[in-house]
């Protein structure tokens, strides 16, 4: 019996020792395609993605249970005239737990509109990091995002904690890049693409010139969030003086990719968190966020006077 005791103990210590980062929900919107389709196909492919982003590791770190990185994937698709060929938009949001609270901040909130790929039911969903475009590029196209997104997602959230320490995941993440699928439709994977594209998001992390964003995420959570139980005051200021800092790099590198990536979602956070501001502090947050935030411009103005 004792044997026993220890079987299970060592079984449960290497559970919790080798747990996956990430602890995603996907949910397959399907409502979009037409009634020819086998609807099972989706449920099947939902489940595929769960276990895909779940069950495989992504980096060489050990994470705790309490330590996966919650995160949401939303997967919108719609019919196109080509058989098991789908269009589709996918919704990226994580969070980041605040110390001492139980608040997780929002971290990713971004939707990625240019997909597409191909399906069929119980088909495999292969993934490797060094070589990512195969023989059908249509259906390596849907993991090859979905990684990238991963990677994305570790790679944020590791830059919250340690200074820089989303580096090598952003690394990967510019690896599936530069080894993207391609012909057949598929875009979002090159510079030609759009300004705001997968191929974009990684320059701009990497960017020698803007290294000052992954310094910006670090410092946002570790010297703001972080502290705001026991430092409410000095840490509100940190985070105004580190908005100050960022409308003059937004003034030297204008309409960056990574400036918008950060503040999507970040609106209620930002509001709340300098409506407390001294008048003086909030006017200026308010109108530096403004600025930066050109698309929730109005709300600052209106709830931070």
């Amino acid at each position: 019996m004792y044997r026993f005791y220890i079987f299970i103990c060592l079984l449960l210590i290497a559970e919790f020792s080798n747990a996956q980062e990430l602890k995603a929900r996907v949910t397959v919107n399907y409502s979009r395609v037409g009634n020819a389709v086998n609807k099972s196909a989706f449920q099947t492919l939902q489940t595929s993605l769960i276990n895909f982003l779940n069950n495989r590791k992504w980096t060489a770190d050990n994470y705790g249970q309490n330590e996966r990185i919650e995160c949401n994937f939303l997967l919108n698709l719609e019919s196109t005239d080509e058989l098991n060929v789908y269009k589709a938009s996918l919704m990226i949001q994580s969070a980041r737990p605040v110390y001492n609270s139980s608040y997780s901040s929002p971290i990713i909130s971004f939707k990625d509109d240019n997909i597409i790929f191909k399906y069929q039911e119980f088909q495999q969903l292969d993934f490797n990091e060094n070589r990512v475009a195969g023989n059908d590029p249509l259906s390596s196209n849907l993991t090859a995002i979905f990684a990238y997104y991963a990677y994305m997602v570790v790679a944020v959230d590791a830059a919250s904690f340690s200074s820089h320490g989303g580096e090598l995941f952003f690394q990967k993440a510019q690896n599936i890049v530069n080894n993207a699928p391609d012909g057949n439709g598929i875009t979002g994977w090159k510079s030609f693409d759009g300004i705001r594209n997968r191929y974009w998001l990684a320059e701009n992390f990497l960017n020698s010139r803007y290294t000052q964003m992954q310094d910006f995420y670090y410092n946002y959570y570790r010297l703001g969030m972080d502290n705001l139980y026991q430092e409410e005051k000095s840490a509100r200021n940190n985070m105004l003086t580190m908005l100050q800092q960022l409308d003059d790099f937004n003034t030297q590198n204008p309409n960056t990719m990574v400036i918008q990536f950060f503040f999507l979602g970040k609106s209620n956070e930002l509001i709340k968190l300098f409506s407390k501001a001294a008048p003086q502090d909030k006017s200026k947050a308010k109108e530096i966020l403004a600025r930066l935030d050109i698309t929730n411009a109005s709300r600052y103005k209106d709830e931070l006077k």
